[in-house]
């Protein structure tokens, strides 16, 4: 745990408390063994009057013939007969004048107890119980009997109890003092856990968002009231989403705990690193100049620049950092991290894996690129896109085989808006999951449609990165063509050759299980990724598509003269026709049909139109194609 942050995680209770937690425990236990030794003690002594009236009975009745018959030696078998119960002390049967006539006396007791004369009917002491009862035969009373009987037995019981009693206790408490003690140390860990996720990230164990927070309010008042400078410093991992939808989130999280560790190596002593969001760190950097600043920046950038093994796989990160100071660029902490993220998007529009320090312009910018995103999450809801379509054309013959389907904006404020605007925002945002499934719905219907009106022309559709690494693509592509009729082999998908390149065995099973549903394939902007021969031929593509930087300065450069003719007869070597894009003179075309280009794209032929214009093209194209087969 951090030095600097040990007063955010909170203190255990005192551990005096559990020690009174058992003395009450303790108290409470041996109050209920008291009540219930009292209880017991009534319910001894309660039956031994019971055995005794029911012994004074039996005697009485049976000696009443005996003391009517004056016969002593029948008395004092009777009375003999108490021997077997240990409680009896002395039994004595009187004659109806008084005067002793027989006794039974316990040969352990003292003699002078035997000539006794009780003169109550029943006596009870702490030791001792007396009971003196006639003897009646046939209602007349003929003597009286008397036994005085000893607790010593009751007494006995009752020890016995009280010793079960107290070792029962005893145990009970000590069991609770150890489960108490448990109980304490379970909740003093969970206070501590409970205390350290507060402040604490579980992945990196780096401090988190909120202890960003408190930390920063504190250094912020130091600063403010030692007149200093505070820099904040916000960091994001460039295209991180690829490595957690490509590999898993457990080489994600792998690769946030390696990150942190090297940050943290970044930094002086006594400064922090704080994991603040998904892929996003901050440091916060006091008392340090602009300078200081820019060396602390390039640093990191140049420590993850390092390539790094995670899992077995070879990870290049890079990262954009935002770079706000205060109070130059704000006097709170919210403006300060506002504008440090803008600068971080500004560093990620500047090609990613730089700085930026904040500007006004930086946040104008982010205003304006929030508002545009709340505007892009309601177009679709509000039917504000278009899908336009470019003809592709048969660079021999002229003939239109197929068309790109381009996605446009109509805002109803600010009119139509590029695709080099939205689409990135979309991207960024992954709204261009949905928006990227309603063009490809809206492409099909679209294709379905004239292909009924006798048009052979396939409609192709771009996929992003972010669409093609989503699990239940195939699914919803083979859903829509269902859906909308469209043949599967009138569909043509474009995907990158980065996206391609990405974990390019695993995309190589997904292009074949594309192809093997019918739909063709075809890698765009060929040139301006990276790419890997050994995939290129393993890839189930069926076109090639050239960027447009390659075609724009042809036939005069000599280079990309070079580079397209090249392409195009690898392509052919592959089996593979190829299509130029961005096509805009005729001397462009004439310089692609000469060197075998099979398609050609771009203004020369037609700008992106609608569908209804679209058709009106289509009927002129199959006119003139007509006319000239003729």
């Amino acid at each position: 745990m951090h030095a600097g942050l040990l007063w955010l995680t909170p203190k255990a209770g005192s551990s005096s408390l559990w020690r009174i937690d058992i003395v009450v425990t303790a108290a409470a236990l041996l109050l209920a063994g008291i009540v219930l030794i009292a209880a017991e003690f009534v319910i001894l002594r309660s039956s031994l009057l019971g055995e005794l009236d029911v012994q004074m009975r039996i005697i009485g009745d049976n000696s009443g013939a005996a003391l009517m018959f004056k016969d002593r030696a029948a008395a004092d078998e009777i009375l003999g007969t108490l021997q077997a119960s240990p409680s009896v002390d002395v039994a004595i049967l009187y004659t109806p004048e008084g005067e002793m006539f027989a006794q039974y006396r316990r040969h352990d007791i003292d003699p002078s107890l035997a000539s006794l004369r009780p003169t109550q009917p029943q006596r009870a002491t702490l030791t001792y119980v007396e009971y003196l009862r006639n003897v009646d035969v046939a209602g007349n009373p003929v003597g009286a009997l008397y036994i005085r009987a000893n607790m010593r037995q009751l007494y006995i019981q009752l020890l016995w109890y009280v010793g079960t009693t107290v070792l029962v206790v005893l145990t009970i408490t000590v069991a609770a003092a150890l489960l108490l003690r448990r109980m304490r140390r379970a909740v003093r860990h969970a206070e501590e856990r409970v205390g350290y996720l507060a402040y604490y990230d579980t992945v990196t164990h780096l401090p988190n968002r909120h202890a960003f927070n408190e930390c920063f309010e504190a250094r912020l008042g130091e600063s403010r009231e030692q007149d200093q400078k505070l820099t904040l410093l916000f960091l994001d991992l460039d295209d991180f989403k690829v490595v957690n939808d490509t590999l898993g989130h457990h080489v994600g999280d792998v690769l946030l705990k390696v990150v942190a560790e090297k940050l943290s190596t970044c930094i002086r002593q006594g400064d922090t690193v704080y994991r603040v969001g998904g892929d996003e760190f901050a440091m916060i950097l006091p008392n340090i100049d602009r300078e200081n600043a820019v060396i602390v920046a390039e640093k990191f950038i140049r420590t993850l620049s390092q390539p790094l093994n995670i899992e077995g796989h070879t990870l290049y990160v890079s990262t954009s950092i935002g770079i706000s100071m205060f109070p130059h660029d704000g006097a709170d902490t919210a403006t300060l991290l506002r504008n440090a993220d803008a600068a971080m998007y500004s560093a990620k529009e500047r090609g990613k894996n730089t700085f930026q320090y904040f500007s006004e312009e930086m946040h104008e910018k982010s205003s304006l690129r929030l508002a545009l995103e709340g505007d892009l999450r309601l177009a679709l809801e509000r039917r504000e896109f278009e899908v336009h379509y470019q003809p592709i054309v048969a660079l021999e013959t002229g003939e239109v085989v197929a068309v790109e389907a381009l996605l446009r904006w109509q805002h109803p404020a600010k009119g139509m808006i590029g695709p080099n605007i939205f689409i990135p925002l979309a991207e960024t945002t992954g709204l261009i999951v949905p928006i990227g499934e309603w063009v490809l719905r809206q492409a099909c219907t679209d294709a379905h449609a004239w292909h009924a009106q006798g048009h052979n022309v396939q409609v192709s559709v771009n996929l992003s990165g972010r669409q093609f690494r989503e699990e239940p693509l195939i699914d919803t592509i083979l859903s829509i063509l269902l859906d909308t009729g469209l043949d599967p082999s009138m569909l043509m998908l474009e995907i990158t050759e980065s996206v391609l390149m990405e974990h390019a065995e695993a995309t190589v099973a997904r292009l074949y299980r594309l192809k093997d549903k019918g739909i063709y394939l075809s890698i765009d902007d060929f040139g301006t990724g990276y790419s890997s021969m050994t995939y290129l031929k393993r890839f189930p593509v069926a076109k090639l598509k050239i960027d447009q930087s390659f075609i724009r300065d042809i036939p005069e450069d000599s280079e990309d003269v070079a580079i397209t003719t090249a392409t195009i007869q690898m392509a052919h070597g592959l089996k593979l026709r190829v299509v130029a894009e961005g096509i805009e003179t005729k001397a462009q075309a004439d310089f692609l049909r000469q060197r075998g280009c099979d398609m050609g794209q771009g203004y020369l032929f037609s700008r992106p139109v609608s569908f209804d214009a679209l058709m009106e093209y289509l009927e002129a194209n199959t006119t003139r194609i007509s006319e000239i087969r003729k």
